[in-house]
């Protein structure tokens, strides 16, 4: 006679030793909406995401969308995964959707070590703009600008709140807006002609090595220690573990650092798509699997790693 669960249920809680059973996805599970703000930071990440989730039977999509309409989506159902979540700079966006109970931040970030603040290249700072609080002092060099990225940025509107507040005597300066492209060719040019720039830097990212940069000090009580340390984080709708566990187990596992994602947004810079550079760094370092998929099925209920690495032709 097969058991039911309230027999199995009282037969563990008298001491028995019993096995978690694996839990698997429905159909309604199948497709798995990203958003991306439009970095390339995330845009590996969920590259990365979306080609495990191919390889286990899913069909993930990513939307492009502002932070705040991201989040929104995920609040409303519409989107059930944001692998980009930086604490601390991004967190007075999310905590108004936080409070509403209807987003939750994964316990394990994806990613520690990250940093996030003003930089410039290094040939403005051995001029001496190494400081937030040298920034004002160049101020007619720098033609009053500040150089950010795209509109509802985070990083932005602290950039921003500095000018309104006059922080370190920024009253007056100008806020560029741009997009992460836009503004890295800013840099790159300037960097060319040796032209002083002031810029949002974060590492990971490639301009790191591609720019001779170097990060401003004494940014902390805007931005955070160290260089505005931070650790990424995984949002999703507060019930979509339960509906799919399994996905929500991959989203949980998957932890990345600072050199895969150098790598693979190396090649989205370089035109890769971001699914076709994953799938690159992931065929050439498969070791990474065995942890993101501990514990990870296919969507028929197979077991995943053997599923991906044979998507991957491993």
């Amino acid at each position: 006679m097969k058991p039911n669960i309230s027999s199995l249920v009282a037969f563990c809680t008298m001491g028995a030793l019993c096995a978690t059973p694996a839990m698997a996805d429905d159909a309604t599970c199948k497709e798995v909406r990203f958003a991306d703000v439009g970095w390339s930071d995330i845009a590996a990440t969920t590259g990365m995401a979306s080609v495990v989730l191919e390889g286990l039977g899913y069909k993930p999509t990513v939307t492009i969308a502002s932070l705040p309409i991201a989040f929104t989506g995920i609040k409303s159902k519409q989107i059930d995964a944001f692998l980009g979540y930086w604490v601390p700079s991004m967190t007075p966006v999310i905590e108004p959707f936080l409070k509403s109970g209807q987003l939750k931040v994964l316990e394990q970030p994806n990613l520690v070590g990250a940093k996030y603040t003003l930089a410039v290249p290094a040939s403005l700072y051995d001029k001496g703009l190494k400081s937030f609080a040298d920034i004002a002092k160049f101020r007619k060099e720098l033609d009053g600008k500040l150089y950010g990225i795209e509109p509802g940025n985070d990083g932005n509107a602290l950039m921003q709140g500095m000018i309104d507040k006059n922080t370190y005597d920024l009253k007056g300066f100008k806020l560029v807006e741009s997009s992460e492209a836009g503004m890295l060719a800013e840099v790159q040019r300037a960097a060319r002609n040796n032209k002083p720039i002031v810029f949002l830097g974060w590492e990971p990212h490639p301009m790191n090595v591609q720019i001779k940069m170097k990060y401003l000090e004494g940014g902390d009580d805007v931005f955070g220690p160290n260089f505005g340390e931070a650790k990424v984080m995984t949002v999703v709708p507060t019930s979509y573990e339960a509906r799919c566990p399994n996905v929500g187990t991959l989203l949980t596992n998957m932890q990345f650092n600072t050199e895969i994602e150098n790598a693979v947004m190396l090649s989205i810079l370089e035109k890769s798509k971001p699914t076709d550079a994953a799938r690159v760094y992931l065929r050439k370092n498969p070791a990474v699997l065995e942890t993101w998929l501990k514990g990870v099925k296919t969507l028929s209920g197979q077991d995943g790693l053997t599923a991906v690495k044979a998507s991957l032709a491993l």
